[in-house]
């Protein structure tokens, strides 16, 4: 018989000890994430007293691919989109945060002696909340429907993406022996260079071949092909220096933008709870009790310098954005631990060896500590805030709730020229990227391929290549000099003031030289002729492409299929109807907002009418509307009835959906402790001469109303059973066939 290998005992080992420890913390309602992590430790050669892994570098490899699979999930819920919408107030909060707490981690490191790259890395650890973890608390204190916890959300999706950002920056500032300003400026435009790239050559190609291969895709093959994405691009992105969870991110935000992107999220779901236990379960075994007795007070002064940093700086960042003080406060005192981002973090500094072993345990130690200490700190935030109410003198109450960074913008305030070169600068990086792209894979790749090919033809190979480059190059150049000179800005300042006139020329002429530089380039590169007669060759192609009318129906045509591309999954959420109303945003600036609830199977709401449940009436706000699988029913009148499974669309302040949420949670039926009474079974019954039933019909009977029983057939002759009519009298000899359960059967014989 063959042996086991020790990777599937190790497994066996792991997700077992893994389920038996989640299942305790599900029962204490603690995060699982935490579960995984002492089953972890449970599992580890450092824990002498139970079973260990044998083969730590197999756990490892898959751990790693657990991490890929993380991120690929958190850019299937990420849109950029979304960020853009968000306005300046998250960015805000976001940036000051991780400034501040990145600092303060820096500091503490410095405070204990560590090694620079030590407090380098236990920054970023610091730096990023946990977003399982707080969505988590926010479910289980009925808190997710009120405001103050959207904000959260949103800061919180701008720390991850920043995440990503940092842990590319942290590897590129590793490769160095100390962190250099001109280094970190080159890695962060690389990450720009590369993220907009990808981005919009994935949507371009990637909803395109998803929208052609629609009728062909189930749900296995499309679970395959989006997994197949994912590790394909996290290869691509180590091949260009990145590592692979930020190439998993970028295909997961790729997908996310089309309309199969909930499909894949349901169907990756389980993939990726797969590996991510596994991952966690190897940070738990990487955990020393030696380590974290010696490192006892640094666990502790790391723990403080997050409680009290998120308190008073993260609150302060919430302030900064234009919230209140009570909201900021809130908000602050939500996000004050950390979680899987600083497992990730701390993996990446091991395992390019830049880090000291001490440190991983240490982390792992403060999550867990700040993870049970998050529901408390969220309770904290009011009873601070009414503290502070009550002790500081009301001016600077009133002064903190007017710091803000962040004024909304009016109509009357938007400027044109700022929306006119902010289009145009969008414009010109997007296609100057699609050009260095397109240059780079011609000349690096079909430049060799070509003079293979023409072999003693070297100059015919290299006009063949610059002119196939300049070809493909030139609808993005020519969308680069001539979009947006047609725009409602451009047309309005034209018209306004002649003194606009010569800098919208302006505007052209550096758009028409940026599209020179990049035909210069390719023709330098390939003849160098003499720099005077290659810009009069650039000069006359760029304008040989603003005149071209093909260009000019190519450049609109690829433009409009990004669009579509772009807000295809829009378009479907709008026609399904679950993309929300454009009111919500005035709605907010009255102290009210939107809340989806979801109706449970076993809730006691199901089954009756709104005007019934008195929503209004008991809690004070109003359904929207209803969605009922992919139909919506838009302001549901009084005799709407309301079905498990149904998402309902509620107004009203955080108090009032609070109260509502909690009384969803609690009206429910609950489990049924004696489900084996409730059997049906099935019995023969004669009608004897004594029985109360002769006589009546089966109407009248009452088996079914009082006896909770029915009657499914009489028997005529010896294999024949007929149905039994509603007007059948009963007879002294009947044979009936009667289904129920044993309890009612037993009370139904004992009447006859």
């Amino acid at each position: 018989m063959a042996e086991l290998p020790e990777l599937v005992k190790d497994l066996a080992l792991i997700l077992v000890v893994a389920g038996t420890v989640t299942l305790i913390f599900k029962k204490l309602r603690q995060p699982l994430v935490l579960g995984y992590i002492v089953a972890g430790f449970l599992v580890s050669p450092h824990m002498p007293y139970t079973m260990s892994v044998m083969d730590s570098a197999d756990v490892k490899t898959w751990a790693d691919i657990g991490v890929i699979f993380l991120l690929f999930s958190l850019g299937l819920d990420f849109s950029f989109k979304k960020i853009l919408k968000m306005g300046a107030a998250p960015v805000i909060a976001a940036c000051s945060i991780i400034f501040c707490m990145m600092m303060m981690g820096f500091s503490s490191g410095k405070l204990f002696g560590w090694r620079q790259m030590d407090c380098i890395f236990l920054g970023g650890m610091l730096a990023m909340s946990s977003t399982t973890i707080i969505y988590k608390a926010f479910d289980d204190l009925g808190l997710r429907q009120q405001r103050f916890a959207g904000l959260v959300m949103s800061v919180l999706i701008l720390e991850d993406v920043l995440a990503i950002v940092m842990m590319v920056m942290l590897a590129a500032v590793a490769g160095g022996s100390s962190p250099d300003g001109g280094q970190m400026l080159r890695s962060v435009l690389s990450i720009a260079f590369f993220l907009i790239l990808w981005f919009v050559v994935g949507i371009f190609l990637i909803p395109m071949f998803l929208r052609n291969v629609r009728k062909l895709i189930n749900e296995e093959t499309l679970l395959i092909v989006s997994l197949g994405l994912c590790c394909l691009m996290a290869v691509v992105s180590t091949q260009v220096g990145f590592s692979s969870a930020f190439g998993a991110f970028v295909m997961g935000s790729i997908l996310a933008e089309t309309v199969e992107a909930d499909k894949i999220i349901k169907l990756v779901e389980p993939v990726k709870n797969l590996f991510g236990a596994i991952f966690f379960v190897s940070v738990g075994m990487l955990v020393e009790p030696r380590i974290l007795v010696e490192y006892a007070l640094p666990v502790v002064t790391i723990v403080l310098t997050i409680l009290i940093g998120q308190a008073v700086l993260g609150s302060f960042g919430y302030l900064l954005s234009g919230q209140p003080l009570k909201t900021a406060m809130k908000c602050g005192f939500s996000m004050a631990q950390i979680g899987e981002f600083a497992f990730i973090i701390a993996s990446l500094g091991l395992s390019l060896g830049v880090i000291s072993n001490f440190l991983y345990p240490v982390v792992v130690a403060v999550s867990v500590i700040t993870t049970f200490l998050t529901p408390y700190m969220m309770r904290a935030a009011t009873p601070c805030y009414t503290l502070m109410e009550r002790r500081l003198p009301s001016g600077v109450i009133v002064f903190l709730n007017h710091i803000t960074l962040s004024h909304p913008s009016t109509s009357a305030a938007k400027n044109k020229w700022k929306s006119l070169i902010t289009q145009m600068t969008i414009n010109v990086v997007i296609y100057s990227i699609l050009s260095i792209a397109i240059i780079f894979v011609m000349l690096t790749v079909f430049l060799p391929f070509i003079r293979h090919i023409l072999s003693g033809w070297h100059w015919t190979a290299n006009f063949v290549c610059g002119a196939l480059t300049v070809l493909f190059i030139s609808p993005f150049l020519r969308a680069m000099v001539m979009k947006k000179n047609h725009s409602e800005e451009f047309k309005g300042l034209w018209a306004e003031s002649r003194l606009n006139h010569l800098p919208l020329i302006f505007t052209i002429i550096v758009r028409v030289v940026i599209a020179c530089s990049f035909v210069f380039y390719v023709c330098n590169y390939l003849s160098r002729f003499a720099n005077a007669f290659i810009i009069t060759i650039a000069v006359a192609l760029v304008i040989g492409m603003v005149l071209s009318r093909r260009l000019k129906h190519s450049s609109i045509r690829l433009e409009r299929l990004f669009i579509k591309n772009l807000r295809s999954r829009d378009i479907e959420a709008q026609v399904h109807g679950r993309k929300r109303p454009l009111y919500e945003g005035h709605l907010l600036d009255r102290d009210i907002h939107l809340a989806d609830f979801d109706i449970p199977a076993d809730s006691m709401w199901a089954g009756r009418t709104l005007a019934e449940l008195s929503l209004r009436q008991k809690f004070g706000v109003h359904v929207s509307s209803i969605l009922r699988a992919n139909r919506r029913m838009n302001i549901p009148d009084g005799s709407s009835v309301i079905f498990p499974g149904d998402r309902v669309r509620v107004v009203g302040s955080d108090d009032q959906l609070t109260n509502m949420g909690a009384a969803l949670r609690e009206e429910v039926y609950g489990d049924d402790p004696e489900f084996e009474k409730r059997e049906m079974k099935l019995r023969q019954m004669v009608i004897t001469g004594s029985s109360p039933f002769i006589g009546k019909t089966l109407q009248e009977s009452g088996i079914r109303s009082d006896y909770n029983c029915m009657v499914v057939g009489i028997e005529e002759g010896e294999e024949n059973l007929s149905q039994m009519e509603p007007g059948h009298r009963f007879s002294k000899g009947d044979i009936i066939w009667v289904v129920g359960e044993e309890e009612s059967l037993m009370k139904l014989k004992v009447e006859d």
